[in-house]
């Protein structure tokens, strides 16, 4: 294919693309056909940098593809001469082929079409013998990735379980993230692992990368920035070939590909940037929504074109999410409009509790099946992937279909087969499998050959594995190191099968994971997934109180386990707020808007204002899903880590306006405790709140949960002001987004029931706690369910028999003597 120089360089882009274009523009007119003006001047602007704020179904993937096409059809360059980034394979594939649908075969001649890592592989290839490797080098998976960063600890004498390489491993992928080599990590940084040695490891690491001929994902950038830089000739390579740079997604770029891009870029002044800084909701792996904001200023003299016309949602649903996305300072604005019907407002419901949010989700679901809708076009989208569980499980007693995007179901996960693979060698010590996956689970030095001896054991001695481990433990067939640590867990085993018979299986549970190791390992782990995992943990331990026994418990789950998957089936899409990014439904519920759920406590205590920014571009994400229905949920009492904790309803909940909004009733079954407010709190149970006052909504908080939970102050949440002992209203500002209510405060601090934990820096009261003050038989009354007889009691939490609403679930302190 001719090269660059058969493309005349006299005059401008668009001088150049009229004479050449001339006798083609009729037929490759066709491609701008249905374009709006705004998505039109984004394609036909192809001279100079500009950025191309694209909302949230706006039609980004068109303007992206038909600007491509439309360079192609005007000869302004050749396929080879357009470098075009994205973040997916299936993103660059779906690219290719709408392009191809314009151009033809024409789109087989674009080697530079494809993810930032596929590129930057093809250009090291190209000139690996510049950065100390060979053409034919490996790329190492997490892994490999791992095992030689173990053999690396385990050569400088570092121990590894204080200091695991899973952990070494994430930090050096946050420095090749933001471009740092070994000698450019700050010392401070550096001293962070192993007592001062991590910038050492890094260098070590990467030394014996070189000597193995390999590099890892962050090198294919990080080789390609040093490659680079100091190549002034290779650049100027690829000054000449690239003619045109487009790049998708612009807002989820880390710091790496930003300056690789900016090198790339200082050959031509055409760079085009398609994102939204909106949607820029992954500063958790390393994205700088930054990077977008400032692109005024690193181009200078950059068109910047708004698509704000939506193809997507409601008017109802757009304004929502404006208006909440509005308050956030770091943007560069847009206001989405549809020029459809406003169609229905976005919903807002409370329950009492995540079970009745569950229900309540299930039953209008099941209303929606019943009037026709396609559950396919309906999904749930959550905050952590533990609040899966409580909707899997209500799907199952259902019998509506589902399935889990972008993860496996909350039993299929890793550590939820692990922790119950514990349970079930307590419960059936004939489990063989289960043992196996959990024998070196966290590593205890019994791998393959020690196994492989059990194994020879069982069979020898026709006993299970359990039981052959036990034998060996007695005998000197194992290396001194090997027995010990085998009978180590053997005793466990034994000490956890006398201690089931005395305690609850959530206690068990939470003892077994604890003793073995296994929270500890994920506790140590830097991942950015860990603290998803324990999370997770912490809901299979709080989901296993309601049954009678351990075996219960097991019978349950591989019932639930039996639903065949919903693969090609109408089914619920079940998944989280990040990966929902990118899809639509007609239907979306969001369940879960409470202080410290969503917006995330963690992510308010690690990056303060940016991380709650962030969390409210997750919540403008969510609403932006959906296309004719937004239904947003909340509840009073949610269980977290297996404790009860009153919550305040998300912030984010105060920023929706009024105008788009309508506040619903739960049809879950019980709503919220009764309370003594008026209006909207006397049915969801909290203090007064603009949902009271629907002409003050969104208008009258500067720190909306906050400021309601101030109001509420010596007022009442749940119908009461406070338990005995407490100060009434709301703990004090240390809990602030924690949600927790002064009754239970004021339990934890010496009141009736001094049942309370202090976790993660939350004073929650525990329903295991020592006894209520109310006893079996007695007589109480409900603000909401009236009067009836306790019937059980467990810590904080009540089993009453209402005369009128039949049997509930109350905290005590909602109830009073009769």
């Amino acid at each position: 294919m001719p090269g660059a120089a058969h493309v005349p360089r006299a005059g401008g882009i668009a001088e150049r693309a009229r004479a050449m274009a001339a006798p083609r523009r009729a037929a490759g007119a066709s491609y701008l056909v249905g374009l709006n003006p705004e998505q039109r001047e984004a394609v036909e602007t192809v001279e100079g940098p500009l950025l191309v704020l694209a909302g949230a179904g706006t039609g980004k993937t068109r303007v992206l593809t038909t600007r491509i096409a439309h360079i192609l059809s005007l000869g302004l360059a050749w396929p080879s001469q357009i470098l075009a980034v994205t973040f997916t394979n299936k993103a660059a594939r779906e690219m290719k082929e709408r392009i191809g649908g314009i151009v033809g075969e024409e789109v087989e001649g674009m080697p530079w079409l494809g993810t930032f890592h596929s590129i930057g592989v093809r250009m090291l290839r190209r000139h690996a013998e510049l950065v100390g490797l060979r053409s034919g080098f490996t790329i190492l998976d997490t892994d490999d990735q791992i095992r030689l960063l173990k053999q690396i600890l385990q050569a400088e004498d570092i121990d590894d379980k204080r200091w695991p390489a899973k952990m070494l491993a994430s930090t050096i992928d946050g420095w090749k993230n933001r471009g740092l080599t070994p000698e450019q990590v700050p010392a401070g940084e550096g001293a962070t692992f192993a007592n001062g040695r991590g910038k050492m490891l890094y260098a070590a690491y990467q030394a014996r990368l070189k000597a193995l001929n390999a590099v890892d994902f962050g090198d294919l950038l990080l080789e390609g920035i040093r490659l680079l830089r100091e190549n002034p000739d290779v650049l100027a390579e690829y000054h000449r070939r690239f003619r045109f740079i487009l790049v998708d997604e612009y807002q989820d770029t880390n710091v790496a590909q930003y300056l690789w891009l900016r090198l790339l870029a200082q050959g031509s002044r055409n760079v085009c940037c398609v994102g939204d800084d909106d949607q820029s909701i992954y500063g958790w792996r390393g994205a700088e929504v930054d990077n977008i904001l400032r692109f005024e200023s690193d181009f200078p003299g950059a068109k910047v074109i708004r698509l704000e016309r939506n193809y997507r949602s409601t008017g109802h649903i757009l304004g929502a999410a404006g208006h909440l996305i509005a308050h956030n300072e770091g943007r560069l604005g847009k206001t989405l409009f549809s020029e459809g019907a406003h169609g229905e407002k976005v919903t807002v419901t409370g329950a009492w509790d995540s079970q009745e949010e569950a229900r309540a989700i299930g039953e209008e679901i099941e209303d929606l099946q019943r009037q026709g809708h396609s559950l396919s076009d309906i999904a749930i989208l959550v905050r952590a992937s533990f609040q899966m569980r409580e909707f899997e499980e209500r799907f199952v007693t259902l019998g509506l279909n589902y399935r889990v995007v972008g993860g496996p179901r909350f039993y299929e996960r890793a550590e939820i087969r692990d922790a119950m693979a514990y349970l079930r060698c307590i419960a059936q010590p004939a489990d063989d499998l289960a043992f196996e996956r959990i024998v070196n689970v966290p590593k205890r030095g019994l791998g393959d050959v020690a196994l492989r001896q059990i194994h020879e054991q069982a069979r020898a001695a026709g006993v299970p594995l359990q039981e052959a481990a036990r034998q060996l433990v007695g005998s000197d067939a194992l290396k001194p190191k090997v027995r010990l640590s085998l009978m180590d867990l053997v005793q466990s085993f034994e000490r956890w099968r006398e201690q089931a018979a005395q305690m609850p299986q959530n206690q068990l549970a939470e003892i077994v994971l604890d003793e073995s190791g296994y929270t500890g390992m994920w506790q140590k782990d830097r991942s950015a997934d860990a603290a998803g995992r324990l999370d997770n943990l912490k809901e299979l331990v709080r989901s296993m109180e309601p049954f009678e026994n351990l075996t219960g418990f097991l019978e349950h789950v591989s019932l639930v386990m039996d639903t065949e998957g919903a693969a090609g089936q109408d089914a619920v899409s079940l998944m989280t707020l990040h990966s929902a990014k990118g899809l639509e439904f007609d239907t979306v519920f969001l369940p879960g808007w409470e202080e410290g759920l969503f917006p995330n406590q963690r992510a308010l205590d690690e990056q303060g204002r940016a991380g709650l920014e962030e969390e409210r571009r997750l919540a403008y994400v969510g609403l932006t899903r959906a296309r004719y229905r937004a239904k947003v949920y909340f509840a009073s009492n949610r269980r977290i880590h297996g404790l009860w904790q009153s919550s305040v309803p998300s912030r984010f909940l105060d920023e929706l306006p009024d105008g788009h909004v309508e506040v619903t009733e739960s049809k879950g079954g019980t709503g919220w405790g009764g309370g003594q407010a008026n209006g909207a709190s006397r049915r969801y149970g909290y203090g007064p709140s603009r949902f009271d006052q629907a002409e003050t909504f969104g208008s009258t908080y500067s720190t909306p949960g906050w400021q309601r939970a101030q109001a509420a102050k010596g007022g009442s949440f749940g119908g009461r002001s406070g338990g005995a002992g407490g100060s009434g209203g709301f703990a004090e500002p240390a809990s602030r987004f924690g949600g927790v209510s002064g009754h239970a405060a004021g339990r934890a601090s010496g009141g009736r029931g001094s049942g309370g934990r202090l976790i993660e820096g939350q004073l929650i009261a525990t329903s295991t706690g020592p006894a209520s003050a109310f006893k079996r038989g007695e007589r109480v009354f409900h603000q909401k369910f009236g009067y009836g007889d306790v019937v059980g009691v467990e810590g904080n939490k009540l089993t009453v028999q209402f005369d009128k609403a039949g049997e509930k679930h109350v905290v005590d302190s909602f109830v009073q003597p009769a």
